[in-house]
């Protein structure tokens, strides 16, 4: 990689986020060469096209940072790059996902799961490419951010990604329709454990609403 191409990546990370976002940004920067180590010696990637997830990674997760859930500034990146939105994208993802945040103080940790549960949900509600794979993906963020968001230690944010990855399972292509819907249940049970309808009544209602 040439310097010119170095200094950009340095940019474009620095532009991330701003005040408790720009420190996750920092850690993104010193992590996107483990990264790339990662994938490379991840035995289901095409290595020839390793950098190329990598680079997508990278800018997904920039534009999911300064979008605030805005799909019109996280669509186009995905438009750009339907090929990439494959299995080999959902191992980069939880490769990255379980090798690091584990490691990171647990503020640090929690900004960066807050713009992957963010992607996952702008990708579940993506409109083109294939919408089995968007799926799958939302479901791959949504799990690995389960490790950072427990209920012990954030239980409002763990209730909130339950309650997502219950309308991913609900939403589910892949797989047997039975097991989606028991998976989909349990998360939302899981939800209602902490959305109870005395301390989070809007919350409460709209997982007992998806629970039907």
């Amino acid at each position: 990689m040439d310097e010119e191409r170095r200094q950009a990546e340095v940019n474009l990370f620095k532009q991330l986020v701003t005040d408790a976002k720009q420190k996750a940004a920092d850690v993104l920067l010193r992590l996107r060469s483990d990264l790339l180590e990662r994938i490379s010696e991840s035995p289901t990637l095409v290595k020839a096209s390793s950098e190329d997830y990598r680079d997508f990674l990278e800018e997904v997760l920039r534009a999911t940072g300064e979008s605030n859930r805005d799909p019109k500034l996280v669509y186009p990146v995905l438009e750009a790059n339907l090929e990439k939105l494959d299995h080999n994208f959902i191992d980069i993802l939880q490769t990255w996902a379980s090798a690091t945040l584990s490691e990171l103080e647990p503020e640090t940790a929690e900004i960066i799961a807050k713009v992957i549960v963010n992607f996952s949900i702008l990708i579940s509600d993506f409109p083109l490419g294939n919408k089995a794979n968007n799926i799958e993906i939302s479901i791959a963020g949504y799990e690995r951010m389960l490790t950072v968001f427990t209920r012990e230690s954030n239980p409002q944010n763990w209730a909130s990604t339950q309650h997502n990855l219950g309308i991913a399972y609900s939403d589910r292509i892949n797989g047997d329709k039975a097991d989606n819907l028991e998976l989909a249940i349990e998360a939302y049970q899981l939800a209602l454990s902490v959305r109870t309808k005395p301390d989070f009544p809007e919350d409460w209602a709209s997982t007992q609403h998806n629970l039907g």
